[in-house]
């Protein structure tokens, strides 16, 4: 087992939400490997509690609350137990989110539709909700919203899926300028192809997509920033298209 004391991040609590599995857990991988006291969040404690175990087991401090992003009341009472177990809230990514790429929007059930937006926009507003009053109280802070190269090319029967993830982005940049005058920097990460079990990428070859990894390190970046600077956007693609 490796100590974790004393890395970048030490003394800093960080939520990651969706953080069971693929992109979510490789990131609450990363911020606990950099000394952060990280806080995995998620519908499915099952899930949660594999990835906290696989964190404790490196040396990084791991902590479950099972929470639903669509609930205000489930995020609400997360961001109080954060709060009231650390005392402060440092870092909050927003990577929770659904995919349904089945048919083209005419076919698309009102129920996908609900469920995608409320996942992939609605629980962001949520959690910036409940968490951004401990980061002002702070005057610093960090936020990442987890969105796709989908919010910035035309998905083709992915149309509510896009439609999400254009919002996110339209929503970091808002949120971004509200916050700026606190010290609390908003940024969206937006890669392309990642190998998860999220969706099939039917056709693709996964040897040349993007792993999970990879925006976990772009995420380790984002909050090891210099102060005088701001990251606002990172577009990840694979090197070589798959």
């Amino acid at each position: 087992m490796t100590d974790r004391r004393g890395g970048p991040l030490e003394g800093q609590v960080a939520i990651v939400t969706g953080a069971g599995r693929g992109i979510g857990a490789a990131i609450a991988s990363r911020l606990a490997a950099m000394g952060a006291a990280t806080v995995l969040s998620g519908r499915t404690r099952a899930s949660l509690e594999a990835t906290a175990q696989a964190v404790r087991k490196e040396g990084g401090h791991a902590e479950v609350v099972a929470c639903d992003v669509t609930d205000l009341r489930s995020v609400e009472a997360m961001a109080a137990q954060v709060n009231a177990t650390f005392g402060r809230i440092d870092i909050l990514v927003n990577n929770a989110g659904v995919g349904v790429l089945e048919s083209p929007l005419h076919e698309l059930p009102p129920e996908s539709w609900d469920r995608m937006l409320n996942t992939n926009l609605r629980g962001v507003y949520y959690c910036i909700r409940a968490c951004v009053p401990a980061m002002i109280q702070r005057r610093t802070g960090h936020i990442i919203n987890i969105s796709s190269l989908a919010g910035k090319n035309p998905l083709p029967n992915g149309a509510a899926y896009a439609a999400s993830k254009w919002g996110l982005n339209g929503l970091t940049y808002a949120v971004a300028e509200e916050l700026r005058g606190y010290h609390i920097r908003v940024a969206v990460v937006c890669p392309g192809s990642v190998d998860t079990e999220f969706s099939p990428h039917t056709g693709k070859d996964p040897g040349k997509m993007l792993k999970a990894e990879d925006i976990a390190h772009v995420v380790g970046m984002l909050v090891t920033q210099s102060p005088q600077s701001f990251i606002s956007e990172v577009l990840l693609r694979p090197s070589l298209k798959p």
